[in-house]
């Protein structure tokens, strides 16, 4: 007797595609702990921004805060600070780039350029030397402050200005400006 080749599928058929699924179901739920214990814990993501309240500083007062594990530095600077770093021309700064979070592209390293627009008096920067990674000295009263009245890196020697540019030593580039905003005037979020 020769055997007739139907098109409607058996309960063999089912049964082949109900297991495929259910060990398809199977392997993603056994798999997804794996995955997911890849993602941040909820430690790491808190720290991926910060509020800071400026009110208690005062006018030449740095502060210094923790950010992703790094020291953040926030100086309110005086108008002679201010007006002493918007008079170096960028032709003589080791690093003429801005290295600004905040900006695009490589723009010069014009103090209005480390700063936030309208708020001067405010420098925010990652605190981490860009030579080998010390925290320069410059934030409490009485520390050096280098030979530009900004901040100084003792391991080694690097001077920075009082908008955070490297002016003398062996670092390669300016401290980093984080990316950070204004949520009031005395407010601001880093991250």
């Amino acid at each position: 007797m020769a055997h007739i080749d139907t098109d409607e599928p058996t309960r063999r058929d089912f049964l082949y595609v109900a297991t495929g699924a259910f060990a398809a179901v199977g392997g993603a739920a056994a798999i997804w702990p794996l995955i997911d214990q890849m993602n941040p814990d909820a430690s790491a993501l808190a720290l991926a921004s910060i509020e800071v309240d400026l009110s208690s500083i005062e006018v030449g007062q740095s502060i210094t805060v923790q950010w992703r594990g790094k020291p953040v530095f926030v100086r309110r600077r005086t108008a002679a600070e201010v007006e002493e770093a918007k008079s170096v021309p960028v032709e003589i700064l080791p690093d003429p780039i801005a290295r600004n979070d905040n900006l695009s592209g490589d723009v010069p390293a014009t103090d209005e350029n480390r700063a936030a627009e309208g708020k001067e008096e405010w420098l925010v920067m990652v605190g981490i030397c860009t030579h080998l990674g010390c925290v320069p000295k410059g934030q409490k009263v009485g520390d050096a402050k280098g030979d530009f009245g900004g901040w100084f890196c003792p391991c080694h020697g690097s001077h920075y200005d009082t908008a955070g540019r490297i002016r003398k030593g062996p670092a390669p580039q300016n401290l980093e400006v984080p990316v950070y905003s204004f949520l009031s005037d005395d407010r601001i979020k880093i991250g």
